[in-house]
């Protein structure tokens, strides 16, 4: 991802979780909200229950690759973020791009 396509100020990121619509399934929640710029914007967030800091940043360098290899799937005017659930944990790489590709095909 490029830093442009990052979405890095809490306060955004917050309305987003808080005011936009959700699809989820068994590994991943997604809340999407549309803006005006004309390329996708994604943040990823990863709990604590997670595991430790070492644990966290992996999962998130996973996601972050998974939407780089995807981004066609990705409506250009939305702002995205992505939470990733615990059950990530006893998946592999390809389950995981896997998950996230469905989700995205299906209800977005």
């Amino acid at each position: 991802m490029k830093k442009y396509e990052v979405v890095k100020e809490k306060r955004i990121f917050d309305k987003i979780i808080k005011e936009s619509k959700f699809v989820k399934n068994e590994t991943f929640v997604i809340y999407y909200e549309e803006h005006s710029e004309n390329f996708p914007k994604f943040g990823v967030a990863v709990g604590k229950k997670i595991g430790n800091a070492v644990t966290r940043n992996k999962y998130k360098r996973i996601i972050r690759n998974l939407i780089d290899s995807n981004k066609f799937l990705f409506k250009n005017t939305y702002d995205y973020i992505i939470i990733i659930k615990k059950s990530c944990l006893n998946k592999s790489y390809n389950e995981l791009n896997d998950s996230l590709n469905q989700l995205i095909k299906e209800k977005l």
